[in-house]
């Protein structure tokens, strides 16, 4: 018997969720442990695509460490917030780790931008970017931001956290071939704004799994 999709069992705990925090807590701590893979792909992904400077001294940022105070903030979060479908829930565990890292970030840049070696006594160079974010991936982010909300969530479950078309359709209520043509009009905002998403060749690489055929850029 092969074993039941994350998505299929991420919706069955959200269903079982009771009105009551005390009651809902041990559900909650099973649903965070059957979601602890997709948490840990979504944390690495955004931690070394968009703040890799937080994973270089001072900080040393694991995505073990994100993950475990994703973690935390959720089982507090979800005490009064109720995410009723997998959409909702990925959205709220995306909405705690850039909470988590652009406060990380904050804090780095307000550190004295030269720090002494205490090994050493040398002083440190300053990064070339104290928060990790250069002014472009900050420009990208900004952007990414500001695209219509469809395309935004889609370009964020497949682009930043890795799912697949046919895992982001479940996610988000509709067909892969849906999903392809959300994120080609994605990339094709980003892409007047900046070259690295630019198509080339053929188009997005390789086929993903459960890619729809055909052509993508129908609205």
């Amino acid at each position: 018997m092969s074993e039941e999709p994350t998505t299929a069992a991420i919706q069955r705990y959200l269903d079982a969720l009771p009105g009551d925090a005390a009651a809902a807590e041990p559900i909650v701590r099973e649903l965070l442990e059957r979601a602890v893979s997709r948490l840990r792909l979504l944390c690495a992904t955004l931690l070394s695509r968009s703040y890799p400077r937080l994973t270089h001294p001072p900080l040393n940022l694991e995505t073990d460490d994100l993950l475990g105070g994703v973690v935390a903030g959720l089982l507090t979060a979800m005490q009064t917030v109720r995410p009723r479908t997998v959409r909702q829930f990925f959205a709220l565990a995306t909405q705690h780790m850039r909470w988590q890292l652009n406060d990380l970030a904050r804090r780095l840049d307000q550190k004295p931008a030269a720090m002494a070696l205490a090994e050493t006594g040398v002083l440190a160079p300053p990064p070339s970017s104290a928060s990790g974010l250069t002014p472009e991936a900050r420009r990208i982010l900004a952007a990414i931001e500001e695209l219509p909300e469809d395309e935004r969530e889609v370009f964020d479950l497949v682009r930043i956290q890795g799912l697949t078309y046919v895992e982001t359709a479940g996610v988000v209520g509709t067909s892969a071939k849906t999903v392809q043509r959300r994120l080609n009009r994605a990339r094709l905002h980003l892409a007047a704004q900046f070259s690295e998403f630019r198509p080339s060749g053929t188009g997005d690489g390789a086929k993903q799994p459960g890619e729809p055929s055909g052509d993508s850029t129908a609205p």
